[in-house]
């Protein structure tokens, strides 16, 4: 190919031993130019991105070649592209509690780019890092450390990370994920300085949306190999392949809404609740109370306290000033939370089966249960030998959601549970999810940016305002 492309993929395959993951990917783009991957949860576009940087696992088999900025290297050969990460070449990956370091205030780690990829004196990286930080909201965040913020704040931290060294190619992993619509529309419009700057952007989304906003090319991929692909305006508006089709029509925007049966007795009642961290005030004097049987979606700016308001409900941490009551004859299990991110929630050298099978022995349940939960879930069995780090952010949603769900809980809040999936797979799971708290009467907390997913899933919602804090509720 050409040297005129920044970037140019020539038949990558990933194999596993015998089996393949990704089939012959090929594509190439040219300074301002754009590319979207999207598909199915698990359809290997992380994979691809890995493969693209140099940085796969050393059970992992990449063929193929990658031309980068006029150099070409196989793409097995991980140490010709390695010496030029950040400078040419950088990669926002999917999970941010995995690319930030968690020991490290975020300030320093942003500074750090600039002193060392940009050769720029200690100082002057420290400033231009406390600017960088004050443009996406995060000038107080400078002093803490990532698992200090939200799930949306770390990913506007690893975002400012990934873009400081300049590289003129930049891959984004799910850039939107977890964040409001003014995040995303601000993520989005970085996006697109990389493009006007002269640089070329490969972007793994779910969002649709983000698609439609950027232009240029989108590759659709389902187990591993490429269905359809073509300008963005013709894929999404006239879908040739099956695939395609029914990726879009699963939007929820789409979707009809779901009734629920009445509301029955009080599972957890909230009166005056308080959180600070420090002299960040996230919710105060907060009344609440959740229902048997009600879905409860919870919504607000990134950092206004949303997963914190859950982690004070389920008893995860005191609140500040309030108290909390459960109904009486509940167990101490009985109020489970799925994790906004789902690696955060698994043992990192336990495999998947071994987490599952703890939850079956601990709580006395079946293995049949997990079994016929990971059926609906679309989840192979034979993916339990993994350990968390070695499935796709999708997957390991999945096999959380029947986690919780194998615990038969009253009560499910449940922090973006659909973030990770593609809109086909986020609908399936949330059949599953809803289908299980109709079935037992259990309640559902769900906090969401996604206002179709809201609209068709909740019978009530409360909003958290970004600080100064409030809360304005509405049915």
């Amino acid at each position: 190919m050409s040297d005129a492309f920044l970037l140019a993929v020539e038949g990558l395959t990933v194999h596993v031993q015998q089996r393949c993951l990704l089939e012959s990917i090929s594509f190439a783009l040219r300074a301002g130019e754009t590319l979207t991957l999207v598909g199915e949860s698990g359809a290997g576009k992380s994979l691809l991105a890995q493969a693209v940087m140099g940085n796969l696992d050393p059970a992992l088999r990449a063929g193929g070649r990658v031309t980068l900025c006029g150099q070409t290297s196989r793409a097995d050969d991980a140490a010709a592209r390695r010496t030029r990460w950040g400078r040419q070449l950088a990669l926002l990956p999917q999970e941010p509690a995995l690319a930030l370091d968690p020991l490290r205030h975020i300030g320093p780690q942003l500074s750090e780019v600039h002193a060392l990829v940009q050769g720029r004196p200690a100082e002057e990286a420290r400033a231009i890092a406390a600017r960088e930080l004050d443009s996406v909201g995060l000038g107080p965040a400078a002093t803490r450390y990532p698992w200090q913020v939200s799930g949306g704040m770390a990913q506007r931290a690893a975002m400012a990370i990934a873009m400081a060294g300049g590289a003129q190619v930049l891959m984004v992993d799910e850039p939107t994920k977890g964040l409001d619509a003014h995040w995303c529309d601000h993520v989005i419009t970085l996006l697109q300085s990389v493009q006007r700057a002269g640089g070329c952007v490969v972007t793994i989304t779910h969002d649709l949306r983000v698609a439609r906003a950027l232009g240029g090319r989108v590759i659709v991929l389902r187990e591993g190999r490429v269905v359809e692909q073509g300008e963005v305006s013709d894929v999404l508006e006239a879908p040739r392949h099956d695939f395609t089709r029914r990726l879009i029509a699963a939007d929820p925007r789409h979707w009809a809404p779901r009734g629920a049966a009445p509301a029955g007795e009080v599972l957890l009642q909230a009166t005056g609740l308080s959180k600070r961290f420090g002299a960040h005030k996230l919710f105060e004097r907060l009344d609440l109370s959740v229902l048997r049987g009600e879905r409860l979606v919870l919504q607000g700016p990134s950092g206004s306290g949303k997963s914190t308001l859950g982690n004070v409900l389920l008893g995860l941490m005191p609140p500040d000033t309030g108290t909390l009551q459960r109904a009486a004859g509940l167990e101490p299990q009985a109020f489970q939370k799925l994790y906004q991110d789902p690696v955060a929630s698994f043992a990192p050298q336990v495999s998947l089966e071994q987490s599952l099978r703890d939850v079956v022995r601990l709580h006395r349940r079946r293995w049949q249960t997990v079994q016929a939960l990971l059926d609906r879930l679309r989840v192979p069995e034979s993916l339990l030998a993994r350990r968390p780090a070695s499935v796709s952010g999708g997957e390991l949603q999945r096999v959380a959601l029947a986690r919780v769900l194998t615990v038969q809980p009253a009560l499910v809040f449940a922090d973006e549970p659909t973030s990770r999936l593609d809109p086909i797979t986020q609908q399936d799971a949330m059949a599953v999810l809803l289908d299980a708290v109709d079935a037992s009467g259990a309640a559902l907390m769900l906090v969401t940016h996604d206002e179709g997913l809201a609209q068709s899933v909740g019978t009530r919602c409360i909003r958290l305002a970004a600080p100064p804090s409030g809360v304005d509720e509405r049915d």
